[in-house]
């Protein structure tokens, strides 16, 4: 996959999310991960980030939002249920992108969201944890910018010629 991305938390309080949302960063191979306003117990994270991602890539972390300082060209995708969101099944991912969630129990501010180029909504009937957004957020990136063949038209995996002359082409263009 070309490009790079990363992600971060708007006011996130709590460690555990904060370890997560790293951990999953690190799986899905982000080029950095981010803090705007975090409560410092949630910076805490020696316990609940496993993978110990400050080790494998850069961690920002920025007091407010006047202080982010994203790479020329990246876009910035908040992740929120708003008026102006789109349905993420729906969204082409940027190839650089910085994709920002809100705080347990609350929502990106509206200067952050006014930031952003593009705010996207997983369709749930109701909000779900933060570090489960990030996940399905980073999931969905992969799928949508990973070059993998189109789904077979029914159930099962896909014809493994298929597969394999779409491995084929995947590695010459790598």
């Amino acid at each position: 996959m070309r490009g790079y991305f990363g992600i971060g938390v708007q006011g996130i309080s709590k460690a555990a999310n904060l370890g997560a949302v790293m951990r999953t960063a690190h799986a899905f191979g982000a080029s950095f991960v981010y803090t705007v306003d975090a409560h410092h117990k949630a910076l805490k994270i020696d316990a609940t980030d496993t993978s110990r991602t400050h080790k494998h890539m850069p961690h920002y972390q920025w007091d407010n939002i006047g202080d982010m300082r994203l790479p020329k060209g990246c876009e910035l995708v908040g992740v929120e249920l708003c008026d102006r969101a789109v349905e993420l099944p729906s969204f082409r991912h940027p190839r650089a992108a910085a994709y920002v969630l809100g705080p347990e129990q609350g929502s990106l501010s509206p200067d952050m969201q006014a930031l952003c180029s593009h705010i996207v909504k997983i369709p749930t009937k109701f909000c779900i944890n933060v570090s489960l957004a990030a996940a399905l957020t980073l999931y969905d990136r992969t799928l949508c910018l990973g070059g993998y063949p189109d789904r077979p038209p029914r159930p099962g995996g896909p014809d493994l010629a298929a597969m394999e002359k779409w491995r084929a082409l995947r590695a010459r263009d790598n």
